[in-house]
């Protein structure tokens, strides 16, 4: 089966916790603190793997989660790092954010790797927070939580040519002739319902990779149809052939057949119809194909190449593969905005920061604090221990949160809610 989009939950690795603990050696007096820290969580990472062409590995498991950070131990210790977990992608692999719709990767070439979700770091331990005035802290961090988030990811086929067309026109037979490839064949639209690829080799031994893509109709740019299914695979080829139904089985017009495809093309993305493009006049076996032709040629632009072909009785097939192989010797192998720049860029995005907290309701009356920068404080906070409980109220009171909830309205005594932890507002 072809998997080409999928949904899927990632969760980086949690941060160690960092340890309390004090030196206790006999010829040392006076030892001190000790503890040490937590180890770093596992990033999930993306490599790609040029064996697969497929995100089939996807389909049966859509939730990843990395190893969590060893904690900190005695004698300052630091915990042991979890060891990444790199989940192998194929060629043209592409990893969205499904929140906020922000490429996080462009995943092309074999080895190349992209961090899905950074691990959090581990918590400090108490020999962290010594200094002058309280030189023996009894208190450590937990680890920092790893980042999660639901992402797409998305399949663009890496294929040299593709083949484009209404359905029932003959991409599926052309493929199967000029290559080992076995496609779906059969007298309805949409018999091919995913992209098939094959391998082509020309008679003076020039070699490149055809993808037979599922037919398009009108409106395929919003989706109408197989849409973007076969939209997001033209993307990454570098020369169209444009199979046409010269033959007319179907009643429509050969030339408008023509102009509705680009259309499409164009709509979905301009810098498609930049790439060469070579035209295969199919089921010239046909009565009525020639004449056909003849009025498709007049109504033309004479920038793109016709070929007379016969994907049943392969006529024509052996001209046209060499067109198609001189096309692709005329361009580079990397279109200049894949170049592989990845390595020497970087790219800095502008996150326009959050809130550090909200404060809302509850029905009961209790004031709710919530946000991302808090959490994660109260997260990494170990209320085992009363220096880091006074250290947590420090940082609140430093975030403003304490006259935040006045103007509220807080009062001595109100509830104050934070993810799962209840207290009371004192004055």
């Amino acid at each position: 089966m072809f998997v080409d989009q999928v949904s899927v939950y990632v969760k980086a690795g949690d941060g160690g916790n960092g340890l309390v603990a004090y030196r206790r050696e006999k010829y040392v007096p006076k030892g001190g603190p000790a503890g040490g820290d937590g180890g770093n969580g596992a990033d999930i990472i993306f490599k790609v793997d040029e064996g697969l062409n497929t995100l089939m590995d996807f389909r049966y498991n859509r939730h990843f989660k990395g190893k969590r950070g060893e904690n900190g131990m005695s004698q300052n210790q630091h915990g042991k790092n979890a060891k990444s977990l790199i989940i192998p992608v194929p060629p043209g692999t592409t990893v969205t954010d499904e929140e906020t719709n922000e490429v996080i990767a462009d995943l092309t070439n074999h080895g190349q790797e992209a961090i899905i979700v950074n691990g959090g770091r581990g918590g400090r331990g108490n020999s962290r927070f010594a200094t002058p005035r309280n030189p023996a802290p009894d208190m450590a961090e937990n680890g920092e939580p790893g980042q999660e988030r639901n992402i797409k990811v998305e399949l663009k086929l890496i294929a040299d040519v593709g083949l484009v067309g209404f359905p029932s026109v003959g991409k599926s037979t052309l493929l199967s002739v000029v290559s080992a490839a076995k496609p779906k064949i059969a007298d309805y639209h949409f018999t091919t319902l995913a992209p098939n690829l094959g391998v082509v080799e020309t008679k003076d031994h020039r070699g490149f990779v055809m993808a037979d893509l599922p037919g398009l109709i009108e409106g395929a740019h919003e989706g109408v149809g197989l849409g973007h299914q076969f939209l997001r695979h033209v993307e990454r080829t570098r020369v169209i052939v444009h199979v046409i139904d010269m033959a007319a089985t179907e009643g429509r017009d050969p030339y408008q057949d023509f102009l509705k495809i680009n259309q499409e093309l164009t709509k979905y993305d301009a810098k498609i119809m930049q790439r060469p493009q070579i035209i295969a006049a199919n089921k010239m076996e046909m009565p009525g194909a020639k004449d056909n032709l003849a009025q498709f040629k007049q109504e033309l632009d004479d920038k793109y190449p016709v070929f007379e072909i016969s994907a049943l009785t392969k006529e024509g097939i052996r001209d046209l593969l060499f067109a198609v192989a001189d096309a692709l010797d005329s361009i580079p192998k990397i279109s200049p905005e894949e170049e592989p720049e990845q390595e020497e860029k970087v790219i800095y995005r502008y996150h326009k920061e959050e809130a550090p907290f909200k404060i809302t309701r509850d029905d009961d009356g209790a004031y709710v604090l919530s946000g991302a920068k808090i959490e994660k404080l109260f997260k990494m906070t170990d209320f085992n221990h009363d220096e880091a409980v006074q250290r947590f109220s420090r940082q609140l009171r430093g975030m403003g949160v304490d006259n935040a909830l006045r103007k509220r309205g807080a009062e001595d005594g109100d509830t104050i809610r934070l993810l799962d932890f209840e207290f009371e507002f004192i004055e």
